[in-house]
């Protein structure tokens, strides 16, 4: 009986040594070292993709940053909060603005001793506070933060309390110096907590001078293996060409790079400029999946629409109209994770940031065209690309007629549509020409009326 007995502890001993709970947790390092930017936000879906199809058990972050745009961070923090991994966050030395946000998303944070949490008020790229419905959406953004960590209902003396795991309030300081928690923070400062007030005030778990001390004091993990997810060269490439400023850039050297093209005769540089800020818009959210086929052929439609218009339909009608619509359509699907019509992958707020974008970027192009058209031939870099010298009478200079009173009453063909310049055809000669009265069909029988520098003014030939 002790034999039998013997041997059946020997074998619960081996099945327990074989167990799942015996094996080694993986941990999945991701590093946000760096602003808060497009590349960050890649690295973040990058690292949580691997970290699922590696089955990992925890996601930490390593972080120390002093923040970056709201937008992506915004998206960061959506990612973390809806990820079934549990997420932690190791703040080491700095989480600041954009920063503060992602680590209250995390469902722990650990500090460095002297690391700092906080200071999330919304700024431009000159460090000025920005309006206050900017303000407004941040403080919503940072309290929902907090709140999504829930709250312990606690009966006290009849009186139920309700104890928040991380403060709204306190979140909402982070970004408000109007704010005032009493014991806390006064009016007129912006929340940053370090270490210890972070642990006081329930938005730290606890303090740590490196990763391996998080894990095994912290989270009392003793078997475990931390594998750190590498962002590679395309990575970075992709993470640059998909910023949303760098984004708006090249829709505006696709607007500018057009609208210069067709203001000079033959194939010249703009359009050079247009098509490679194009295909650098286009290449990687193609590579990426989220510009389908079907989208870069509508957008390319639109500029078909609109050439359309512009050289062959008189007028400004249906064609330039649909041509503008197919165009923005085309960029703005281009930046978004729909398949085909369907938006359900579609993640909150992206449709209004790819709007955003685009509208932005056409906006500033039509106002860059402005500003250069108005620059050509004035002080600065534009003024080699345009004639300056005057010929003045004062000088010695006079103009002298080429072909002179011979051509006036002349009769002969529009060789082009004259909307209201184009081409027409006087005894087997073609002339650049002008239209006194209005559009002229290409084939139409026309009339000279004068002849000045080199150009024909004509009329219909009834």
């Amino acid at each position: 009986m002790n034999k039998i007995y013997s041997i059946f502890i020997i074998v619960l001993l081996t099945i327990n040594y074989h167990s799942p709970l015996m094996a080694e947790s993986l941990i999945y390092k991701i590093n946000l070292k760096k602003e808060i930017n497009s590349t960050t936000w890649l690295y973040i879906q990058r690292g949580f993709t691997e970290a699922e199809q590696n089955n990992a058990d925890a996601v930490l972050i390593h972080m120390n940053t002093y923040g970056g745009e709201v937008l992506y961070a915004d998206s960061i923090r959506t990612r973390l909060l809806n990820s079934d991994i549990p997420v932690y966050v190791f703040v080491d030395n700095n989480a600041a603005s954009a920063g503060a946000l992602i680590a209250i998303a995390c469902d722990k944070i650990f500090m460095r001793p002297g690391a700092s949490i906080g200071a999330a008020t919304v700024v431009n790229q000159t460090g000025e506070q920005m309006p206050d419905k900017y303000q407004s959406y941040m403080r919503a953004t940072m309290r929902a933060t907090a709140e999504a960590h829930g709250a312990d209902t606690i009966v006290e003396e009849g009186k139920t309390i309700i104890k928040w795991k991380r403060d709204p309030l306190i979140a909402e300081a982070m970004v408000d110096d109007r704010t005032v928690i009493p014991g806390v923070i006064d009016s007129g400062k912006t929340l940053t907590f370090t270490a210890q007030e972070a642990v006081k005030y329930n938005y730290c778990e606890g303090i740590a001078n490196n990763v391996t001390e998080v894990v095994e004091k912290h989270l009392k993990i003793e078997s475990y293996e931390i594998e750190e997810f590498k962002p590679t060269t395309w990575d970075n490439i992709k993470g640059f060409l998909t910023s949303s400023i760098l984004q708006g850039i090249l829709i505006m050297l696709i607007v500018g790079g057009i609208y210069f093209e067709l203001q000079t005769p033959g194939i010249g540089f703009p359009l050079g400029v247009a098509i490679t800020a194009a295909v650098l818009y286009f290449a990687p959210l193609y590579i990426d999946g989220l510009a389908a086929n079907w989208e870069i052929i509508v957008f390319v439609i639109g500029l078909v629409l609109i050439a359309l218009e512009l050289f062959v339909i008189p007028g400004f009608g249906i064609a330039g109209i649909s041509g503008i619509t197919l165009v923005v359509i085309g960029l703005v699907l281009s930046l978004l994770n729909n398949v085909n019509f369907d938006f359900e992958p579609v993640e909150t707020g992206e449709v209004g940031k790819a709007l955003l974008t685009v509208t932005g970027g056409i906006g500033f192009g039509f106002g860059l065209v402005l500003y250069l058209s108005s620059r050509i031939g004035a002080k600065g870099i534009f003024r080699n690309v345009a004639l300056q010298a005057t010929m003045e009478k004062s000088e010695g200079y006079m103009g002298v007629e080429m072909i002179g009173l011979q051509m006036v009453g002349k009769n002969g063909i529009a060789s082009t549509v004259l909307r209201p310049s184009g081409k027409v055809r006087i005894d087997g000669v073609v002339y650049d020409a002008v239209s006194e009265e209005g559009f002229i069909e290409k084939g139409q029988a026309v009339k000279v009326l004068r002849y000045e520098t080199g150009q024909v003014y004509v009329e219909k030939l009834n």
